[in-house]
């Protein structure tokens, strides 16, 4: 029999490995963004081509989650946590050796494939190996890692980019990976979730490819324009692959994603609120890294500096957060975090400008204890709303979502800094008094406006009473 202490030990440490797992690979979404630069003088790239760098990851890793999430209701954690680490790793090698761009954007499209697997599968073990009384203090340890992972990403490239050199980046994240196999093997069961009936595979493709060629469309916007026939162009294919999923989903008796998941308010207000919140982080913290580099004249090292209290703060307050959730409830909390990011999102608007970095550091400190209120919340939501059978596609298509929002928020944003410093015109904001970073002080502006629209949504959520079966759930329920 095992005991008590033996059962705590083991679901601490199979948090830390889902934490660990989860940080990795969130932050090699974004840690090569401060050394596109350098690559691009490596190899003699465009802006263009460089953009694949990034795009490449994100494209399979926004399309991959929501699949990962419904292959999860048939496959064991262990197998699926497994195969994504070691494909992982094999990019990140790719990309470490990589004797030309092409070579490093098929490495990372490798590592996107990889990658995509872990946070969904991370909270899917979540809610399969912890009672419910546990889950937000779970859920809030495994948002952490992606938390850090998120605001980590800038700070890793710049700085060990700028010390060691770009490969380096891919040599470390290669090495964790690897340590990470075996503790997958030991900690994760291998039990076969009991699924009835098959995977509606061109639902899944059409869903895929609707994701895909939006988040490629909203790149292509950053770097040539909306007006770019690959931009409007992905955007309007992406409009008839994700009609055509709505079509087929309302037509076969076992569609990929069960329209009965969005009959629920709390779920269906999740996803929005999510993909609202992640472009405004994403946009956050991408606009600060470059705005400590581009206005306050930081090296990327430096600027890297900037964001570690934020990671930090991230990883403190998460799984405070996810206990917290379990008693309040998710609307005050959501709507809570949800101020928070309107009310660093004016700070920065008004401070850009300013020549100490300090500001900028306050302001995405702000950003992401708002941003992880909201998420860490939101996603204990959801997953305590979804039946059983239900988790695994739920949860996908959450993160999913989520991740499309950190493609579209810099994508969008970025095109409103470009149309800002080609007017020259001064900053909106009448607080705003600086000489520099104008276009900046707009964009974080816009951000706050998107943030009003999103509380608007968040304000809509209501809690649901959870059933008799899971208040009652013994901790029995942990699987050994």
């Amino acid at each position: 029999m095992t005991s008590p202490s033996t059962t705590t030990e083991r679901a601490g440490a199979r948090l830390a490995l889902l934490m660990a797992a989860i940080l990795v690979t969130v932050t090699a979404s974004d840690m090569v963004n401060l050394m596109l630069p350098a690559i691009g003088a490596e190899f003699d790239a465009t802006e263009a081509e460089l953009a694949w760098v990034v795009t490449g990851f994100l494209l399979v890793f926004s399309v991959g989650i929501p699949l990962y999430g419904r292959v999860s209701d048939r496959m064991s954690l262990r197998r699926l946590f497994v195969f994504a680490l070691l494909v992982y790793a094999a990019g990140s090698l790719v990309c470490a050796l990589a004797p030309s761009l092409s070579v490093l954007v098929a490495g990372r499209i490798i590592t996107g494939i990889g990658a995509a697997a872990i946070p969904v599968l991370s909270i899917i073990a979540v809610t399969r190996l912890l009672p419910t009384k546990r889950r937000g203090v779970g859920i809030g340890v495994v948002s952490a890692g992606a938390g850090i992972g998120t605001a980590a990403g800038p700070a890793v490239g710049g700085g060990v980019g700028q010390l060691l050199g770009w490969p380096s980046l891919f040599w470390i994240m290669l090495v964790i990976s690897l340590v990470l196999v075996p503790a997958a093997l030991r900690l994760l069961p291998d039990d076969t979730p009991v699924g009835g009936g098959r995977i509606d595979v061109p639902g899944g493709i059409l869903l895929g490819l609707g994701a895909g060629l939006v988040l490629f469309g909203m790149t292509q916007a950053q770097v040539s324009g909306f007006p770019a026939p690959s931009a409007w162009g992905s955007l309007l294919a992406a409009v008839v692959a994700l009609v055509l999923f709505g079509w087929r989903t309302a037509r076969v008796d076992q569609p990929f994603v069960p329209p009965a998941l969005f009959k629920n308010r709390v779920y269906r207000t999740s996803v929005l609120v999510a993909f609202l919140a992640m472009t405004v982080n994403l946009g956050g913290l991408v606009f600060v890294s470059l705005l400590v580099v581009e206005v306050n004249g930081l090296a990327p090292g430096e600027g890297a500096l900037v964001m570690i209290p934020a990671g930090a703060a991230v990883a403190a307050l998460s799984p405070l957060i996810g206990r917290l959730a379990d008693r309040a409830g998710a609307r005050p909390l959501v709507l809570t975090g949800l101020s928070l990011i309107w009310l660093f999102s004016l700070f920065l608007s008004t401070f850009t400008g300013v020549s100490s970095p300090i500001p900028a550091g306050v302001g995405i400190l702000g950003l992401s204890i708002g941003f992880i209120l909201v998420m860490t919340t939101l996603i204990g939501a959801a997953a305590g709303e979804l039946p059983g059978e239900q988790v695994g596609v739920g949860l996908g298509i959450l993160q999913g979502v989520q991740f499309l929002g950190a493609g579209t928020g810099p994508a969008v944003f970025g095109v409103l800094v470009s149309a800002r410093e080609q007017s020259g015109s001064t900053a909106v904001n009448p607080f705003y008094n600086g000489h520099e970073g104008a276009a900046y002080s707009d964009v974080f502006l816009a951000m706050a406006v998107v943030v009003v629209v999103t509380l608007v949504v968040a304000s809509r959520m209501r809690p649901a009473a959870a059933p008799a079966s899971e208040a009652e759930e013994p901790d029995a329920r942990i699987v050994h």
